[in-house]
């Protein structure tokens, strides 16, 4: 029920608040998928409830080896999204990805990295092997996908050089970059920039995007965005002329 009301997009605080409250009384007859599908609810309707994610924690710990690499994508973002933390259960499913790293599809990669930047939660052994799966099955990664996986690397503040160089060698291609939103295009330059790889062909093709794009922006996004090229050292004229009209 409350998978459903989240994927439609419908909020109803009442029947979340019973829910949890029945899904709390009865964890310990929810199996994994269940435990995933409860937290991804929760996480998509934006709805907290300590109690029922403190159970869930405990109950998660006791069911490790049965979580499949989308239950455990399900869960950290869940928990990251809503602020929640969990640094045993957390540490726990880092080493069960790790496990199971070459079950993880590129949507799971994307979003388990993100959570555990967003949830600031340090796992330079999860990273590595997430980085490595990353650039074998980069070609079916989607826009969002790479700007949340560059994004995720560069706030976390781990390295990867390797990966940056596959990403920013596959988004040059113009068929990619003409599929990028604007807030993706921003979080892209921005990740290079803090994490101090550069791409210089990767910012040109950017920039010729961007430009093409230009009214889409948010002004949070264009401050991203100049604040990326003036810390890579990245000059364009043409992209800041188009940003100053707009602006």
């Amino acid at each position: 029920t409350l998978w459903a009301y989240a994927k439609v997009e419908h909020t109803s605080p009442q029947l979340f608040d019973a829910m949890t409250q029945k899904a709390t009384e009865k964890l310990d007859t929810f199996n994994s998928q269940e435990i995933a599908n409860t937290l991804w609810a929760c996480g998509k309707a934006g709805y907290s409830s300590p109690e029922l994610f403190d159970a869930i924690s405990n109950k998660a710990m006791e069911k490790l080896d049965t979580f499949r690499s989308q239950n455990i994508d399900n869960i950290v973002w869940a928990f990251a999204k809503l602020g929640y933390t969990s640094t045993d259960l957390f540490d726990a499913l880092s080493h069960e990805a790790i496990e199971k790293i070459d079950t993880f599809n590129s949507q799971n990669i994307a979003s388990t990295v993100w959570a555990y930047s967003k949830a600031g939660h340090k796992s330079p052994e999860l990273f590595d092997a997430m980085s490595l799966q990353a650039i074998e099955k980069l070609d079916t990664f989607s826009p969002q996908g790479i700007a949340n996986t560059v994004w995720a690397y560069a706030k976390a503040g781990h390295s990867s050089p390797e990966l940056f160089d596959a990403i920013a060698h596959g988004t040059t291609a113009m068929e990619k970059l003409d599929t990028f939103k604007s807030q993706e295009i921003a979080n892209t330059v921005w990740a290079y920039a803090k994490a101090g790889h550069s791409s210089p062909e990767l910012f040109d093709a950017i920039s010729h995007g961007a430009i093409k794009k230009i009214n889409n922006f948010k002004s949070q996004e264009i401050s991203s965005i100049v604040w990326a090229y003036a810390r890579a050292r990245h000059p364009s004229p043409e992209l800041f002329d188009a940003i100053s009209l707009k602006v």
